[in-house]
Parts: structure tokens; C-alpha cells; sequence
């Protein structure tokens, strides 16, 4: 399955039915008048947060979407059928725009949380809504309405509490896999990952909180640089990230203030969110090494760093009870 994060799509509510004329003729009612039913209302285009879904993929194809028309009145009457409301289900954490103006039309982030999007058009009225005491026998009657119409952009922002995030081959896969059940790809060679992977890590209370492990950030990934600008978004709604070194980089300190430089550019509040800086792959230090490397990062206000060992299983008991901790407070 692809994974997909952003759409284009048109959308349009339904048209209402046509109302018409029509004159009441039966046996023995010399003067039975207009009988021209209203239309129906055309049907509603709503989008219906799903957690069974995981990617906006079903609209990569389908970009021109229609509710149902109502149906035009009848004799007698008679109110046309009104047209079926269409629902669309997207995953949760969809954030729902207007292509041009950039307005936010809806958030939904809760499973079966609903947002109608356009709204059907009324249905028109037949002759019998004209009959008056001036007009007896009225041949009006009104179009229906057309619907709703709006060019939305469709964007998915993953629902994670925890977002893991550093430079290419940090070791970000290696440490979710190591703590949740989750398997993603994994290789010595940068850009392994090339979509988020997300992994449920339970707490000691039993619950469990989902941890997203994102894609290499490079140098102007902010500006679209590289693959991490397309996934800067799926932190936006984290309470917590995880900054990822790699301890046998050859300038650490230049690897963190990369990523501080691109949280920064990017905006949105991700300079400001509560980090925790990590070094990876610990076994590969040693101990001389550590006490350099702490001395450097003195001037560093992210906070006391971490060396663990996602490999060894070595620091990570550790880390979780710093999270726990973070995500309360």
C-alpha cells in the first residue's frame, strides 16, 4: 500500500430536482388545480474520520467527486426523491482546506468525527406552491439549485504523541523497532526509510502511546530540500519529540544544530516543542569519547543527553521513563 499524505480533490454537493407544472385531472372534479410536486434536495458531500485507514491513497485516483442529484418532482404533489448524502472516509489526523485560500474548512483527528463539506442544492418548487386566490391556475414552477462546489486540498498529519526525529541513518528505525512491535526497513545506508513508520510503545499503566518515526531531515529540508520537508508535518501535532544523534558522526554538535536550524525554519511551533536529546548506537563509544562529547554540548539548551544502545537493548528502560515523565508534565 502507497503511502500517501496529501490530495487534490473537487468536490460538489448534489443539484436539486426540478419542481413542474402539472394539473390535477380526475373524474369528477371539474376544477382539481395545480398538482406540481417540489423537487428533491440534491445530497451532502461529508468526510467521515476512519482509524482502519492510514493514507489518503483512494483519492490519488478519484479527484471529481459528486453527491446525488434529487430528483424533479411529480404529480399530485408529488416531492421528488431527495438525492444520497455521500460519505467520505479519510484517516484520522485529515486536515481538510481550500485549495486557493488556504482556509482550514475542518480537523478531524477522532475516529467517526464527520465534517460536511458541501451542502446539497434545494430542490425547486412545482406550480401547487403558486396557487393563490389572484392565480387559480399558476404554470410556474422553479429550477433546482445547484450544489455546493469546493477545491480542497487534503492533508493527513499522523496522530503520534512521540515524534522521532534526526539526520539520515541516526538510527531512528532501529530505536522504534526496538521499542514497539513495529518492523520497518532497516539498512546501513541513508534514506532507508522513506515514509514515517508509526509504533504503539505501552506504558506502565497499560495503555499504549504511538511513537512516529520520521524520515532523514537533511540541510533546507524546511525549503524542500531532500525528503524530510514532505514529513515535517506529521510532528506538528506531537507533545514530544526525540532528537537522534548518531554518537559516531564526526561533528555531533554540527548534526544537532542541523536539525534545530531546520525545526526553526519550518515554523509552526516546532522550535518551542519539549525535546529530548538522544545519542545513538552507544555501543560504538567509548568512554573517553562520551566525556568529550558532553563537554561540547555544553551550550546546548535542549538538555542533559542520553546514550543509548537500541541494538544492545542498552539505556532504553531509561529513555521511556523520561518520556513518561515529559508527556505528563
Amino acid at each position: 500500500m502507497q503511502f500517501i499524505d496529501h490530495a487534490n480533490i473537487k468536490v460538489r454537493g448534489g443539484s436539486g430536482g426540478d419542481g413542474i407544472v402539472s394539473f390535477r385531472r380526475e373524474k369528477y372534479v371539474p376544477a382539481g388545480g395545480p398538482s406540481g410536486g417540489d423537487g428533491g434536495n440534491g445530497g451532502k458531500v461529508i468526510f467521515q474520520a476512519d482509524s482502519n485507514l492510514q493514507t489518503l491513497l483512494d483519492f490519488k485516483f478519484r479527484q471529481l467527486i459528486f453527491a446525488e442529484d434529487g430528483r424533479r418532482g411529480g404529480p399530485n404533489k408529488c416531492t421528488g426523491a431527495s438525492g444520497k448524502d455521500l460519505i467520505l472516509k479519510v484517516p484520522c489526523g485529515t486536515e481538510v482546506r481550500h485549495s486557493t485560500t488556504g482556509v482550514i474548512f475542518g480537523d478531524l483527528t477522532v475516529d467517526g468525527e464527520t465534517l460536511v463539506i458541501a451542502f446539497g442544492g434545494k430542490g425547486g418548487h412545482g406550480n401547487a406552491h403558486y396557487l393563490s386566490n389572484r392565480n387559480r391556475a399558476p404554470e410556474k414552477f422553479t429550477e433546482g439549485r445547484p450544489g455546493e462546489e469546493w477545491e480542497l486540498n487534503l492533508e493527513l498529519k499522523l496522530l503520534a504523541e512521540v515524534g522521532i526525529i534526526g539526520l539520515p541513518n541516526a538510527g531512528k528505525s532501529t530505536l522504534i523497532s526496538a521499542l514497539s512491535s513495529a518492523k520497518p526497513k532497516i539498512a546501513d545506508y541513508p534514506f532507508t526509510t522513506l515514509i514515517p513508520n508509526l509504533g504503539v510503545v505501552p506504558k506502565p499503566s497499560g495503555d499504549g502511546v504511538v511513537f512516529a518515526d520520521i524520515p532523514g531531515l537533511i540541510a533546507g529540508a524546511a525549503l524542500g530540500v531532500g525528503l524530510g520537508h514532505e514529513f515535517l508535518r506529521h510532528i506538528e501535532r506531537t507533545k514530544l519529540l526525540i532528537h537522534l544523534v548518531d554518537v559516531s558522526s564526526p561533528d555531533p554538535l554540527t548534526d544537532i544544530q542541523i536539525i534545530e536550524n531546520e525545526l526553526l525554519a519550518y515554523g509552526n511551533g516546532l522550535i518551542e516543542r519539549p525535546r529530548i536529546l538522544v545519542f545513538s548506537k552507544k555501543e560504538l563509544l567509548q568512554e573517553t569519547s562520551q566525556e568529550e562529547i558532553l563537554k561540547k554540548l555544553q551550550n546546548i539548551e535542549i538538555g542533559d543527553p542520553l546514550f543509548i544502545s537500541s541494538v544492545m537493548n542498552d539505556g532504553l528502560d531509561l529513555l521511556l521513563n523520561l518520556i513518561w515523565e515529559k508527556l505528563v508534565s
